[in-house]
């Protein structure tokens, strides 16, 4: 089986029959972490030096394309593969230097499903303004005194470490850097679980700072090069949620054209009716506008080109045909879609927040805007 198979069977056997458990629980179960590490899907993408399955954006690309079109929601995929925004900067940075010490202590128990590991980037006061951020650490000998707090942090209550942006300069961009902060340390904790419209089975934390000492070794890279890390990420980071998007929406589709061939109105099936079939096409032509455009995008980021602009436009183009597709299709089945637990409720659910993670759309047309020289 190719790669898409793999994660469209493994999602099949090991996700479809407990993810309305986990929906209610508000979490997904360690085991399945272990379960898509032993399938080798935890590592697609990462090199294997570091404990990875290797490969490159395209195959990510088809592994989650493959899970989605079996049934995986947009929150499981993000809890189960929150370590590909957690570890990128670790890998990228360990490689370059040949010091491995943390893709040893991090990244290799995690692919191994092993650990869980989270990104802690967003503030209470701010969230696409990365430049922006508060939380301190403050250099004492060898170790940093972090102080600060992060909100919306994806798998942050399951979280063993978070890899935790922080100021260690000068205000703006060229001041932070990134720190492994490791669950247990004193002063770190879980505030508190966030509970959300969508997204229910990935869990969502609130994380004080407060005086936390940690090792001066837990430091990602080099002092005040965090920003050019973590936007180093960002394109991989907006296909991966344009997938998302498109990947429900197709999903979406194909139990709403089934739910139509099966339901009968007025002794008639309802796939009969023109207008119904005219919204199906309009479904499908954005799912697969959507879908062209972003792996287009993918292929062009993995050859090296520069397609910052372009990745914002493919999450938003994405977005927008997810919020069109889970609409029609909550319409089209009609109360059965407004019941909580059927599956194109849970994406109606979870599309909502594709166009405010990964940056919010405002923000991301205009970033675009300036890069595609629409400013002046």
């Amino acid at each position: 089986m190719n790669i898409r198979e793999v994660g469209a069977e493994f999602t099949r056997r090991e996700i479809m029959p407990h993810l309305d458990q986990w929906e209610d629980d508000g979490r997904l179960p360690r085991e399945l972490h272990l379960a898509a590490a032993k399938q080798g899907l935890l590592g697609v993408g990462f090199p294997e030096e570091v404990g990875g399955q290797g490969g490159d954006l395209i195959d990510t690309t088809d592994l989650q394309e493959g899970m989605f079109e079996a049934g995986a929601s947009s929150g499981l995929m993000s809890a189960l593969f929150t370590h590909g925004i957690a570890l990128p900067h670790i890998v990228s940075t360990g490689l370059a230097t040949g010091n491995t010490d943390l893709v040893d202590r991090f990244v290799r128990p995690t692919l191994a499903g092993e650990m869980i590991g989270s990104l802690g980037v967003t503030e209470p006061g701010g969230g696409s303004d990365v430049a922006g951020i508060r939380t301190t650490a403050r250099r004492d000998g060898d170790h940093y005194v972090i102080n600060g707090a992060k909100t919306y942090i994806t798998s942050g209550t399951r979280a063993d470490f978070v890899t935790t942006a922080v100021r260690t300069g000068e205000a703006g961009a060229h001041g932070l850097s990134l720190i492994v902060v490791e669950a247990g340390t004193p002063g770190f904790t879980v505030d508190r679980s966030l509970r959300k419209m969508g997204w229910h089975c990935s869990d969502t934390a609130e994380l004080s700072y407060v005086d936390v000492r940690v090792p001066a070794a837990n430091l990602v890279g080099e002092e005040n090069a965090g920003f050019y890390y973590i936007a180093e990420q960002f394109v991989v980071e907006r296909i991966a949620l344009a997938v998302h998007a498109y990947g429900i929406a197709g999903r979406a589709l194909e139990l709403t054209a089934q739910w139509c061939r099966d339901r009968e109105t007025f002794g008639k099936p309802l796939i009969r009716n023109q207008t119904v079939q005219h919204t199906l096409v309009e479904m499908r032509r954005q799912v697969e506008v959507a879908r062209t455009y972003a792996r287009e995008v993918a292929r062009r980021h993995v050859a090296g080109e520069n397609v910052i602009a372009e990745a914002c436009l493919a999450k938003q183009t994405a977005c927008d045909a997810a919020t069109y597709v889970v609409d029609k299709a909550v319409q089209l089945h009609g109360g059965a879609g407004y019941m909580h637990g059927t599956e194109v409720e849970r994406h109606y659910r979870d599309a909502r927040l594709l166009p405010i993670g990964g940056g919010a759309t405002e923000v991301l047309a205009d970033l675009a805007a300036k890069l595609l020289g629409y400013t002046r």
